[in-house]
């Protein structure tokens, strides 16, 4: 069983300090209205990578058959992602699918 690592025992030491131009990730305390504004857009986000690959899978055909697996398999990726978010949004409101 791995252990979490104590805090600072990190890549980046115990002051959190990072190269120059990168990120932090996940440090904005932020209210509950902004918590939902944020998955919604992710949520309409994925809505939209869904139908931009659903779009690409229905091109491709049985032309190109390893491009349309790759497409296939990020549609159901992305339809897994918006069954989630829509339980967030909506908790119980959806079917539950196997």
């Amino acid at each position: 069983m791995k252990h979490p690592r104590p805090p600072g025992s990190g890549a980046f030491g115990a002051m959190g300090a990072r190269p120059a131009g990168t990120r932090t990730v996940m440090t904005e305390v932020v209210d509950s209205d902004e918590l939902l504004r944020r998955i919604q857009r992710a949520r309409a986000c994925a809505e939209e990578e869904e139908r931009r690959w659903r779009g690409r899978l229905d091109s491709l055909g049985t032309d190109d058959p390893d491009r349309a697996r790759e497409a296939a398999a990020r549609v159901i990726a992305y339809e897994a992602v918006l069954r989630v978010l829509d339980e967030i949004l909506t908790p119980g409101k959806h079917d539950a699918r196997p």
